[in-house]
């Protein structure tokens, strides 16, 4: 029996507009009518007649110099598919783990543009512990879980996205210049965990791990955060090896290959996958507030 042809549901509109919507994906600083023009190939009356519909619908708005950037509707879309991510699934049962073992606060990140965001987070059962929320975005330069997502970006592009930073004092111990940043992203990856000694926020504490996926890269992270009174230094130091051994749990479930890995001191190296100097662990992360429960 013939199989019936596959109908062609194609509609070229649509597939101009979600075209042009993608251009935005990878400009930061958003695009002018006219730079949309000559990256889509389109006419101007065209694409204006698609921005001006795609700003009315929220995916797109725009300032008073008339330059367009990703709206609302991008950011609803976009947290929603972070509640599908696989990462949250498969990450569960190793954040309730590590959640009970320390009764702190665990937060699951991914990377963001200039920001790390929480796409899980499992609350301390102590009466005193840290508010935050899932969908929140936090500072990479001085949280643990994005000093992690910076100290294992390939070279060039951690050197293209240190350059964008904007390094606002938010306590009096926020890194204060690049060079002491590059500085610590540099102990982050000998000793294959971060620290946020109240660098984001006052009198909050953390120490954040990397999580690979399959490909040896590390796009997400998962951290323990504790008000400072229950956070001094040698319990974040016992806690490190257990934030470490969770992410590359973790990440073998994502597919990541650690069996060829090796230990040096406390960094395990991966020579099957992993690409040369690239070693495996990641952030923590800035919060908001202590808050009794």
């Amino acid at each position: 029996m013939a199989r019936t042809p596959k109908r062609n549901y194609n509609i070229t509109a649509l597939q101009r507009g979600l075209g042009l919507l993608q251009l935005f994906t990878s400009a930061e600083r958003g695009l002018k009518a006219t730079q949309v023009a000559r990256l889509c190939g389109l006419p101007m009356s065209t694409v204006h007649r698609f921005l001006v519909n795609l700003e009315s619908a929220g995916f797109l708005n725009t300032d008073a110099g008339g330059t367009y950037h990703l709206g609302m509707t991008c950011f609803s879309i976009g947290q929603a598919a972070l509640a599908q991510l696989d990462i949250r699934r498969l990450s569960l049962p190793y954040l309730q783990e590590l959640n009970h073992q320390s009764r702190e606060t665990i937060h699951l990140t991914i990377r963001y543009g200039l920001s790390a965001v929480y796409v899980e987070k499992l609350d301390s059962p102590e009466q005193l512990r840290i508010y935050s929320r899932i969908g929140a975005a936090v500072p990479l330069y001085c949280t643990a879980v994005g000093k992690v997502l910076l100290a294992y970006l390939p070279q060039a592009e951690q050197a293209r996205v240190l350059r964008q930073l904007e390094l606002k004092r938010m306590t009096p111990s926020t890194v204060g210049s690049l060079q002491e940043l590059q500085t610590q992203l540099a102990k982050v990856r000998k000793n294959g965990y971060a620290w946020d000694l109240e660098e984001h926020e006052a009198h909050i504490r953390c120490v954040a791990a990397p999580i690979w996926d399959h490909t040896g890269a590390v796009n997400a992270s998962l951290s323990l955060t504790a008000p400072v009174v229950r956070m001094p230094l040698n319990r974040l130091r016992q806690l490190a090896p257990l934030i470490q051994e969770a992410g590359r749990r973790i990440s073998r479930e994502l597919g990541y290959l650690i069996e060829s890995g090796r230990r040096r001191g406390t960094t395990l190296v991966n020579e099957g996958t992993a690409a040369p100097g690239r070693q495996v662990f990641e952030p923590s992360a800035g919060y908001s507030r202590v808050l009794p429960q």
